[in-house]
């Protein structure tokens, strides 16, 4: 459970102008898991912030909830608006990846971040429930908002929203049975992961695969990328043993970095991203691999990396 700073009910602030965007993190969370947009999360949090600034201060009791409730409905409709979009998509739709291995403050994510709830298997996962469904389940179980509160933040009743939270945990609750590991134990996985496919060592990366492994790509339509899932363990094991990694050019670099709160694998060339992978390993296996070919979705975890006052990629970081 994400840890919040609770607000009381009646609780006026004396300083209707008070530094609103110590609130950043929490609304880029609410926003990004909401939409799967990084981008668009920006967005509607900077949309928050200036329907505050023009809002009746006086009738404003808590700014953080004014900003919840902004930022939880603009996202809700833009679900809504981008559904005919999602439904038209070329081959598979994944989230937008984001770098949470940031020095502290510059984070998108801050304090808020939570493994399981940020990552891109959970994201996707999220894509079963409708938009209410998702709000209510994200607000009450991932930032601990009470039902009432979220009763008031989407206008539903209290009633109706523990409908929507057990409905949406019963369609997650099949996919979210197993159990995750430590982050030094999925930098581990990774790194024998990419070295088995450098070498070539089919035995050993089919071992690393869960038995109902399965591979996602998203190019969008815009970069080749297979349009449906590919699973089982040697389909997948000789999908990225003579595909993304064994045939890198030798002008690009593979390194590790976090994204999404977990070890990722990311392939550059002249300091431009070209693809993001994710692992979802559970069990101490590799039961998903989420690949990130669309230059567009990349775009924001792109200009992450070009941010950082260190280097595109250390040198600790580079995988040989």
């Amino acid at each position: 459970m994400i840890k919040r700073e609770l607000t009381f009910e009646g609780a006026i602030s004396h300083n209707p102008m008070e530094n609103i965007h110590t609130y950043q993190p929490l609304l880029f969370s609410i926003a990004y898991r909401l939409t799967g947009y990084a981008s668009q999360a920006e967005d509607i949090v900077q949309d928050a912030y200036l329907r505050y600034q023009q809002a009746d201060h006086a009738v404003i009791h808590s700014p953080k909830s004014y900003l919840t409730t902004v930022v939880t409905n603009l996202s809700l409709n833009y679900l809504k608006s981008a559904q005919r979009e999602r439904e038209e998509y070329i081959g598979i739709w994944l989230p937008e990846p984001v770098l949470t291995a940031l020095p502290e403050g510059d984070s998108p994510e801050e304090q808020y971040e939570q493994q399981e709830s940020l990552s891109i298997a959970f994201l996707v996962l999220l894509e079963r429930l409708s938009p209410p469904e998702r709000a209510v389940f994200l607000l009450h179980e991932v930032f601990d908002y009470s039902l009432v509160e979220i009763a008031e933040i989407i206008e539903k009743t209290p009633e109706h929203c523990r409908q929507l939270f057990h409905s949406a945990k019963n369609h997650l609750a099949e996919k979210r049975q197993r159990i995750s590991v430590s982050p030094a134990t999925q930098r581990q996985l990774t790194e024998s992961f990419v070295a088995a496919c450098q070498s070539g060592d089919l035995a050993t990366l089919t071992k690393l695969l869960a038995s109902d492994v399965t591979a996602w790509a998203d190019g969008g339509g815009k970069v080749r990328a297979s349009l449906f899932p590919i699973s089982g363990q040697e389909r997948v094991a000789k999908r990225f043993m003579v595909g993304l990694i064994h045939r890198v050019p030798a002008d690009n670099v593979l390194f590790l970095d976090e994204i999404n709160g977990a070890p990722a694998i990311l392939c550059s060339r002249s300091g431009h991203l070209n693809w993001v992978l994710t692992l979802d390993i559970r069990d101490h296996v590799i039961v998903g691999l989420y690949t990130l070919v669309n230059p567009d979705k990349l775009a924001f975890l792109q200009r992450q990396l070009e941010s950082r006052p260190e280097p595109f990629h250390s040198s600790s970081q580079i995988l040989s």
